[in-house]
């Protein structure tokens, strides 16, 4: 079993599923609701903790009924919670729109006290960072915190994963400090400046991403599959129909670092994560959806 440090944001889904999205200043009936835990990091640690892997999640909490609703999620998959609680502010929340027809879906995230994550938060984790066999952060709380947990991680010698979701500019530096970045396909394209929509662009864009530091990149692209820079795509497992592709990303980042973290290879790693994110588009949810290391085995 290795070991995985995840810093990133909890927040409580209330996902609605409609036929479309309403335009401003419109009403409109939906199908369903339901309310869950998310937030990419938090479901980024499910999924490593179902996968196997002894994983430690780093956020802030506010003092409320979503807070519980953190920790219960994390004691049922495994996760050990490093969580400040901010009595003065609140836990982070998403508003999720799925398309009823397809499963895909448009995110507002609100952080709430996962915004306040400061490098003084980070270095009171120091410990944790390095200490575990790979690192995962991603771009909900701060991109300050994100680099300097980064770097604390690089200096360490820990492997070090950016998930750069939500897209945004990033620091001179930060890919420098990355073993792997997992960009799907329009958060790659805001990084080098060029479209990227099939594994020909995902090649280019590796390219580019490697020119600025990224030892190696991996980009995501959907119902394709995961492009490997030195491998080539790495195709996409169908499990079943699709209910929901919302969590299918931080599947895929879970199960990676799980594998990373027990010593697989970086192409045996993919396979597991593009396993793992095929199974988890078969179920609603976010956290709820992501898969036992069973079963990703048997469909591996």
């Amino acid at each position: 079993m290795g070991r995985v440090t995840i810093l990133g944001v909890f927040v409580a889904d209330t996902a609605y599923r409609a036929d479309r999205m309403p335009v401003m200043g419109e009403t409109i009936l939906g199908h369903s609701f339901a309310l869950g835990p998310g937030g990419k990091g938090s479901n980024q640690a499910v999924a490593c903790a179902r996968i196997g892997a002894e994983t430690h999640m780093l956020t802030k909490l506010g003092d409320d009924d979503f807070a519980q609703l953190a920790l219960s999620t994390w004691e049922g998959a495994g996760v050990t919670p490093h969580a400040t609680k901010v009595a003065e502010s609140y836990t982070g929340a998403a508003h999720i729109f799925i398309e009823a027809a397809t499963g895909n879906n448009a995110i507002i995230i609100a952080p709430g006290a996962a915004a306040l994550i400061g490098t003084q938060d980070v270095d009171g984790w120091a410990e944790l960072i390095t200490s575990a066999d790979v690192f995962v952060t991603q771009l909900e709380q701060s991109i300050e915190a994100a680099m300097h947990a980064l770097r604390i991680a690089r200096e360490a010698g820990v492997t070090t994963i950016l998930n750069p979701a939500p897209a945004a500019d990033l620091p001179e530096g930060m890919l420098a400090l990355c073993d792997y970045v997992t960009p799907n396909e329009s958060e790659a394209a805001a990084l080098v400046g060029m479209p990227v929509e099939t594994p020909d662009d995902a090649a280019k864009a590796c390219e580019l991403l490697r020119a600025k530091g990224v030892v190696t990149p991996i980009i995501t692209l959907g119902e394709q599959g995961a492009y490997l820079d030195g491998h080539g795509l790495v195709p996409a497992i169908d499990a079943g129909p699709v209910v929901e592709t919302t969590g299918a990303g931080d599947a895929f980042n879970g199960a990676f670092a799980a594998a990373l973290s027990e010593g697989k290879t970086p192409l045996e790693a993919v396979q597991m994560g593009c396993a793992t994110a095929g199974l988890s588009v078969t179920k609603a949810g976010t956290a709820p959806s992501m898969p036992t290391r069973a079963e990703v085995d048997a469909r591996l």
